[in-house]
């Protein structure tokens, strides 16, 4: 069965690595991204989006879904279902759904206060269901959901604030973006991270925007805390590359290769191999416990 995530952040945090969390569009991406952590035995959190949930007919279709792929591929390590960028309703909807897992974003909110009230109530509906949940503080770079930010840092003391709320892993913005980074992106600002740290203690902390980062920044990263790290862009780019090489190597005009099963597979088996790469640089390769 499905878990939620804290146990295995507590764990990432305990050994210094981090645990991937890659987002599913559809059955070829969810197949491709669990195999990949059975394979690697690495824990995993596989999430979705609020327009991927929409663009699968809704949360209950992806929860469906996901249980019924973790039976059917006989996983045997840890994996969550989350909710990336929830709206207040959002997490509400996929709690009901059956997610393990929910982050309710209130770094849009029209003040923190509200992002504070909110999370608390979202805290205490989750924790008495044993799901856990994300918080974020400080917007993150990029766009996500139709919501664009400018990668403003969080604020380390209104950090310390939601992490005092009982939140299970925070999100805080340190540069980061969603998307691919520009050629003057400028990298992650490591002292506020480290301030951040500072006022949170052994919380996990989340880096979004993980597509792009040079890995020597992602290593320094999970040293200072980070313990989950979010990858989408990255998945796509790859999927969208290989179908590309299909069409154009004159897959579709061998045999039945229009077929929507051989056309996805060059992609599916892509998003597989680079989650795979992932895993291993966030360092959670055969560190499930089942």
């Amino acid at each position: 069965m499905l878990v939620n995530a804290k146990q295995m952040l507590d764990n990432a945090v305990a050994g210094h690595y981090a645990v991937g969390a890659f987002n599913t569009n559809d059955l070829e991406w969810c197949r491709a991204i669990m195999t990949a952590a059975e394979e690697t035995q690495s824990p995993l959190i596989i999430q979705c989006s609020m327009s991927a949930g929409k663009y699968q007919t809704g949360y209950k279709t992806v929860s469906a879904l996901v249980h019924a792929m973790y039976d059917a591929l006989d996983l045997t390590v840890p994996v969550a279902l989350h909710l990336d960028h929830g709206s207040y309703d959002a997490c509400l909807e996929c709690i009901d759904a059956g997610f393990t897992s929910v982050m309710y974003d209130g770094s849009h909110e029209e003040n923190f206060d509200v992002n504070m009230k909110n999370t608390a109530e979202l805290v205490k509906i989750c924790h008495s269901k044993g799901i856990s949940i994300e918080a974020e503080v400080g917007s993150i770079g990029g766009t996500e959901d139709g919501i664009t930010g400018t990668g403003e840092c969080a604020d380390p003391a209104e950090c310390k604030a939601i992490a005092e709320l009982g939140v299970d892993m925070l999100a805080a913005g340190i540069g980061n973006i969603h998307g691919l980074y520009p050629a003057n992106w400028t990298g992650l600002q490591f002292d506020v991270l480290k301030a951040i740290k500072a006022e949170v203690g052994d919380l996990p902390l989340v880096l979004h925007g993980g597509t792009g980062i040079p890995a020597d920044q992602i290593a320094k990263a999970i040293d200072l805390g980070v313990a989950k790290i979010n990858v989408n862009t990255e998945l796509q780019v790859v999927f969208a590359d290989a179908t590309e090489a299909y069409i154009a190597d004159g897959g579709l005009k061998k045999e039945k290769g229009f077929d929507p099963r051989k056309l996805l597979k060059p992609g599916a088996e892509a998003i597989k191999a680079k989650t795979a790469e992932k895993i291993q640089e966030f360092g959670s390769a055969n560190k499930g416990w089942n």
